[in-house]
């Protein structure tokens, strides 16, 4: 794995062959005489594997950068925050596994509901394609986790260790007490950071206010003591020493981002035909009479890249579109007075046939982005009508397997059944049963039940068929439904009736 280089390679000398070495001997070892020809013995060993160099990105103000630290902002407040925020005297979003309860604001989920989760991952997915389409690896450069912690990393290495050429000379100078104060304020920083990351990221599967009681006393349980610790790791080795590794080799989006991606989609472009031939020259220079073009080769949009590419070399599948070479570039054209642009968001085909952004922006509504925009649509509608279509009390119906069927008195079959009863609702809710579907079926004792909020409960109950219904119905599995009247027990309007299906079993 060769790493990609952080300056131009117009600043790279042409690989130089490397000095005759020793020969090799059949078996491994210095050859003998005799052991190869003349000609062999200036074979070299050429290594197919070096080490990543560093890159140092350069710290670059502008429109994009600042639009990149709304987004920094925007997300960790809500990570951050959303776990303190209470509802109804809890948690406003808690994952409650232990419970097998999922808060999410008013809303009471149970695993049963993970039909919800499932589309809420479907609607994700597809806003990442629609936007992907649309905008190219905006997400990425502005929006993704690991952009995000990683530009929160270098904002504190570059308040303790200086901006690029500071780190640079920090990592080459012998170790000093200068030196060892930095690394170690670095260090004790992101260390304190990533814990935190953890114990927040654990707040949201256990209340947080306790886990906050419990980090004072070291009382953590073992899951939790795993998982904070395994997400700080995370952030720490993914934002600290990974950085741009985790997007060129490790994210699978950068693989499989061209089957989204066509001519048509905004990407950051160098322009070429108004950008070389490079090179450098004074502000009062005149491009065109030094045969140049408005490219000033200042190697500056290398630079700032986090993932040390040239953006120069075209479309490359490293790029993230955090657009920090179009800030910088803009900056250098406004201080050699050439116009804005030179790197900037457009289409290949906007490049390659001189279209002005409108004419780009309007193929934005293609077949494919339509496409991908009716299912969103579609999928979205359907998850917040099911959301809100709700009922307020689910029931899971389970037969008692230890006997399936039997006689009870006067003749009497009887089938035992245990319903599951789950308040889906913050409200207190009071639930009554009933049976039908078969001619004489009945409950064996009235049942109602008052579920607190959030409660789960499980209720025994027997379903009775008179002899003579029996008879005429015949031995074999009968369909019946469990008839649930759930009410607010706080309101005099009428509740929901629910119909569960399940099965009677006569004896022969």
């Amino acid at each position: 794995m060769t790493d990609t280089a952080t300056e131009p390679a117009a600043r790279h000398p042409p690989p130089q062959a490397s000095p005759p070495a020793a020969a090799i001997g059949p078996r491994g070892g210095p050859a003998a005489p005799g052991d190869v020809d003349s000609d062999d013995a200036a074979t070299a060993v050429v290594s197919l594997y070096a080490k990543s160099k560093k890159i140092y990105p350069r710290s670059v103000e502008g429109l994009f950068a600042n639009w990149r630290w709304v987004f920094v902002w925007g997300t960790q407040l809500v990570f951050y925050g959303l776990p303190w925020l209470q509802w109804n005297g809890r948690q406003a979003l808690l994952f409650d596994l232990a419970a097998r309860r999922f808060y999410l604001f008013g809303a009471v989920l149970y695993p049963q509901d993970f039909i919800y989760l499932t589309g809420l991952l479907v609607v994700s997915a597809l806003s990442l394609f629609l936007f992907t389409a649309v905008a190219g690896r905006l997400w990425c450069g502005f929006a993704c986790p690991q952009t995000v912690y990683t530009e929160i990393f270098m904002w504190i290495e570059r308040r303790i260790e200086g901006d690029r050429i500071a780190r640079m000379r920090l990592d080459d100078a012998p170790w000093s007490v200068d030196k060892v104060w930095r690394k170690t304020a670095k260090q004790v920083a992101w260390i304190a950071l990533s814990l935190y990351t953890g114990f927040t990221f654990v707040g949201y599967f256990t209340p947080i206010r306790t886990l906050w009681a419990q980090a004072f006393t070291l009382g953590f349980g073992p899951w939790e003591w795993f998982w904070v610790n395994f997400y700080a790791l995370a952030t720490y080795g993914n934002a600290g020493y990974m950085r741009e590794q985790v997007c060129k080799h490790m994210c699978p989006y950068a693989r499989f981002q061209s089957a989204m991606f066509d001519r048509d989609t905004m990407v950051i472009a160098y322009d070429t035909a108004r950008g070389d031939p490079r090179g450098s020259r004074s502000r009062k220079a005149d491009p065109k009479r030094l045969g140049l073009g408005d490219c000033i080769d200042c190697t500056l949009c290398v630079q700032v890249c986090p993932t040390g590419i040239d953006i120069r070399q075209g479309l490359q599948y490293e790029c993230i579109s955090c657009a920090a070479c179009v800030d910088v570039c803009d900056d250098v054209m406004d201080k050699m007075q050439y116009p804005r642009g030179l790197i900037r968001f457009a289409t290949q085909n906007g490049m390659a046939q001189g279209h002005s952004r409108q004419q780009m922006l309007e193929r934005a509504l293609r077949p494919r982005v339509l496409v991908y925009g009716a299912v969103l649509f579609a999928v979205t509608a359907a998850l917040f009508v099911g959301m809100a279509l709700r009922q307020p009390v689910r029931v899971d119906v389970v037969r008692d397997r230890a006997s399936l069927a039997r006689l009870v008195g006067d003749g009497q079959v009887e089938n035992l059944y245990r319903l599951q009863l789950m308040n889906a609702t913050e409200a207190t809710q009071r639930v009554r049963l009933g049976v039908g579907g078969a001619a004489g079926v009945a409950l064996a004792a009235p049942v109602e039940v008052t579920l607190a909020p959030a409660e789960a409960r499980w209720v025994t109950t027997a379903v009775r068929l008179a002899p003579e219904a029996a008879r005429a119905a015949g031995a074999g599995v009968h369909p019946i439904a469990f008839v649930i009247e759930a009410a607010d027990a706080g309101s005099s309007r009428p509740g929901v009736t629910l119909h569960e299906k399940s099965t009677f079993v006569v004896p022969r």
